[in-house]
This record gives structure tokens, C-alpha cells and sequence, in this order.
């Protein structure tokens, strides 16, 4: 991104409202997430409406200071910002349909998770109204919203943006990752995979060590400190595959294939299923097999992107 897009654009706003810091807010969605967001919201001092199709999921946040919209229409025409936390995209649509040209001159924030083409056709539609459009990702569970260790990820309307960055800012730290709407989606997606990767792994490990009767607890005290030492080679890792230069003097897939072959044969012996294993054993086979057994685990990048399939 350029430095001058960088910059803060200020856009005037005649809000309803005393205080131009703490702009109207509608919050549409009020699952755990949902709620967290307008509890948020209500707590940084923002007038904040919110709509729920169950409308009882409503009662503690009016206990609070919200104002409950009794539909769709009335909560998107009740504020600047409308920011939406739902399931899916299927309701996402659902609920901009019913709001047709009240959208106009609206900045819609959408939270839900879904994909790049979700999220582009979904800025598609509300620019079809007039609505500027950012989607997000949300890397925090609803306990942590509001607090410094709450990510969330930003793409599309960098106007929209920057003007209520400083709302954004207030329910966790914010990136903006350029004005392509797909991209938040992207990134969300990507860090999930991450830690389910991650998450998998350990639940492996534990499955394995439970087999003979070790606490799960107890193995926590060897297994974060070695993940934790083990976190500091990703960026020699995205080095090598930035570069296309995988060749190894640490760790190559041949001694890798060795490895794994025993961590699958002791599964069997276990009795534990090494299902989630296998499948980075077969990659790691296919690499040795397609030539690039003196690469490192880098290697790795490349035969995911470009499947047996194709």
C-alpha cells in the first residue's frame, strides 16, 4: 500500500448525535459474537441499535442502553455503520434485501465468516445501493472483543475505513489489508488454517501420549515451550518459499519421510488413528517422489498450490 493511502482521511458527517468520536452503530446479529460486537459498542459510549431475528436474544443489551429495532428496515436506517455478525452469507443477503435503498449512503461492515466470492459479491451488491462495503475477519472469540488481544482483519472500502477506524479501533486492534473485499475473508480463512493445523497437531500428540495413560495436562508443559521454539523458523520458512529456494541443510523431506513413517507405525501399534497424519505424510512422499527430497519442509507450499490433480 501507498504511504499517502495511508494517511487518515477526514470525512465530515453531520451525525445525529452530541459526539463526532462516538458515531451511531447498528448491530445486526446477536449470536455470542453478535452480542459481544453491540456490548462493545455500547460500553465505548456509541448509541448502538440492534436486530436479531430471535427477538428475545435482545433483552440484555436493552438492559444495557440499546435500542432494539423492531426490523430489518429500522435498524439500518437507525445508523451510519451498520455492522453485521450473522451465520452465513445466505442470511447476509437476506437481511440487505429487506433493506434495499435505505442502504444508500450506508457503511456496511460485514463480520460473518465466509469466502473471497462471498464477500465480493457481497460488496457488489450493497455498492449496488449505494452502501460503501468492507468485509472482515474476526480473529478473537466474543470473550476477548474489546480487549488489545482481539485481530480484526479489514478489506474494501478504504474510505469507509478510515472514517471509523477509530469505531473499528474499539473492538480490537485493527489491520486493513487493502480494497479488495475478497481479501479479509482470505486471510481469515488462512489464519484458521493455521491454528486448526495447529490445534490438530496437539490433539494428535495428546492421543498419542493418553495411549499410555500420560495426562494431557501434564504434556502441556513440554509441548508449548517446544512449539514455541519451534514458531521462531516460520519466517526462515516463508524466506524460502518467497525465494523459491527450498533446499535445506537443516531438515530435508527424505529424512522427514523417514520420520513420519514412524510416527504412523507407532500409531498402528497404539491403536490410534493416524488420520491426521497421513495426509501430511503423502505430501511429504509425493515431494520425495517428484524429486525434491533434499528440500526442506518448504517444499511443502508449493505441492499444496499446485495439486495431483492438476
Amino acid at each position: 500500500m501507498k504511504e499517502n493511502e495511508q494517511s487518515e482521511i477526514t470525512v465530515s458527517h453531520e451525525w445525529n448525535t452530541m459526539n463526532v468520536n462516538r458515531p451511531p452503530v447498528t448491530v445486526i446479529g446477536l449470536g455470542m459474537m453478535g452480542s459481544a460486537l453491540a456490548q462493545t459498542f455500547l460500553k465505548e459510549g456509541h448509541q448502538t441499535t440492534v436486530w436479531n431475528r430471535s427477538a428475545g436474544k435482545a433483552d440484555a443489551l436493552m438492559e444495557q442502553g440499546a435500542k432494539v429495532a423492531s426490523t430489518v428496515a429500522e435498524a439500518i436506517a437507525a445508523s451510519p455503520l451498520v455492522v453485521i455478525c450473522v451465520l452465513d452469507y445466505g442470511a447476509v443477503h437476506a437481511i440487505l434485501e429487506q433493506a434495499g435503498e435505505i442502504l444508500a449512503d450506508r457503511v456496511v461492515v460485514n463480520l460473518t465468516n465466509g469466502t473471497q466470492a462471498q464477500a465480493r459479491q457481497t460488496a457488489a451488491f450493497a455498492a449496488g445501493w449505494g452502501a460503501e462495503y468492507l468485509d472482515g475477519g474476526i480473529m478473537a472469540v466474543p470473550q476477548m472483543i474489546g480487549s488489545p488481544g482481539a485481530l480484526l482483519l479489514y478489506s474494501g472500502s478504504q474510505k469507509a475505513f478510515q472514517t471509523y477506524r477509530p469505531t473499528l479501533e474499539g473492538l480490537g486492534a485493527v489491520t486493513y489489508l487493502g480494497d479488495d473485499p475478497g481479501l479479509a475473508p482470505l486471510y481469515d480463512l488462512a489464519l484458521l488454517s493455521a491454528m486448526y493445523g495447529m490445534f490438530g497437531g496437539f490433539f494428535h500428540a495428546v492421543a498419542m501420549v493418553r495411549s499410555e495413560q500420560f495426562q494431557a495436562e501434564a504434556f502441556t508443559s513440554l509441548v508449548i515451550p517446544w512449539l514455541q521454539a519451534m514458531t521462531a523458523s516460520l519466517p526462515g520458512l516463508a524466506q524460502a518459499v518467497d525465494a523459491d529456494q527450498h533446499r535445506t541443510d537443516v531438515s530435508s523431506l527424505i529424512i522427514n519421510q523417514t520420520g513420519f513413517a514412524n510416527i504412523i507405525d507407532t500409531c498402528l501399534e497404539l491403536g490410534v488413528s493416524p488420520e491426521l497424519m497421513t495426509p501430511i505424510q503423502g505430501l511429504i512422499n509425493r515431494g520425495v517422489a517428484e524429486g525434491y527430497g533434499s528440500d526442506g519442509l518448504s517444499r511443502l507450499v508449493e505441492l499444496i498450490r499446485k495439486p495431483v490433480s492438476a
